[in-house]
């Protein structure tokens, strides 16, 4: 207990001791953190567009496939029937060759003309052959592609899953104490309300609030490559004091918060990302003492690498 109350008394100091030049410099940050934070979603959102038009694609592709059996079937069909007319004339050139000059070069013409067409039909049944193979070569290639994409987004959705039930099962006995998780969009969301955290108008988290963080940090430390944003969120009582402005400075100094705790349990500060949302994502009525403490919360928001599914849609 007395560490504790030694930890939160350093923090309250530093805090207190923020020049407005730092202020500036962390403001920036946070507006870096969450461009990139927006550019994730935005990647998010185009990488589902790219696997339905790579979807249409393939179906584009078989439809063409479909077409090219058809006139290859159709063109072996004249070719056959071509070569019954050929072997009529050849039957009757040799039961003519008795008779005039006149008619055998008759029939020889005829000959020549219907072995012209059967050269001409056999070039673009090739032809067509060549652009079949071809076609079915970039088929098979598309479908190869979807069917590694749609593998590797499974193995994403299940990993998250997975670590759904680990991030439950951790804090199990925090529920019924404003903390939540659930799993939306292929993300999982924990969401913690300040009542658990922190007390009100201060942003560093309180003693029965940093078990809850610490456990969850625990899991996060066995999964590197899971992205995690951190988002404070407030009511939409205006704020004033001290160092900090209003209600965004109030919800970005939560986030950083619950950051530096996970950053000392040892989870890697490249995956995480602070934000402050302020009070323009309620989830409750701001007209009600009720509906304010659900929207005073902490969002932990833990989303897939995505890198892999980059990759490769650009191969």
């Amino acid at each position: 207990m007395k560490k504790i109350l030694f930890t939160v008394l350093t923090l309250t100091v530093l805090t207190s001791c923020v020049t407005k030049k730092q202020f500036t410099e962390l403001s920036d940050k946070y507006d870096r953190l969450r461009d990139t934070s927006s550019d994730l979603v935005t990647q998010n959102d185009e990488l589902i567009k790219d696997k339905f038009g790579m979807s249409k694609e393939l179906r584009d592709l078989k439809q063409e496939q479909l077409y090219y059996n058809n006139q290859s079937k159709k063109l072996n069909d004249e070719i056959d029937a071509i070569m019954g007319r050929y072997n009529k004339l050849q039957e009757s050139y040799d039961d003519l060759s008795t008779n005039s000059s006149s008619t055998i070069n008759s029939k020889i013409n005829e000959n020549q003309t219907l072995l012209s067409e059967l050269e001409t039909k056999e070039n673009k049944l090739l032809q067509e052959e060549a652009k079949l193979t071809k076609l079915k070569a970039a088929l098979d290639s598309r479908s190869q592609r979807i069917t590694d994409l749609e593998a590797l987004i499974a193995s994403k959705e299940a990993a998250m899953q997975k670590l759904k039930s680990a991030i439950s099962e951790a804090l199990v006995s925090f529920e019924g104490k404003g903390l939540t998780v659930e799993n939306r969009d292929g993300k999982i969301y924990v969401s913690m309300e300040n009542k658990l955290l922190f007390q009100s108008g201060r942003w560093d988290v309180g003693v029965n609030g940093k078990p809850a963080v610490v456990e969850l940090a625990k899991v996060l430390e066995k999964n590197p490559t899971i992205n995690v944003l951190i988002e404070g969120h407030t009511d939409n009582d205006p704020y004033h004091g001290g160092v900090i402005k209003d209600n965004w400075d109030l919800s970005v100094k939560r986030a950083t918060a619950i950051v530096r705790i996970l950053q000392d349990q040892n989870v890697s500060p490249k995956q995480i990302t602070a934000a402050g949302r302020s009070e323009y994502i309620p989830v409750a009525a701001n007209t009600t003492d009720a509906g304010k403490a659900k929207n005073r919360r902490i969002e932990i928001v833990l989303s897939p690498n995505l890198d892999e599914v980059t990759k490769l849609l650009n191969e």
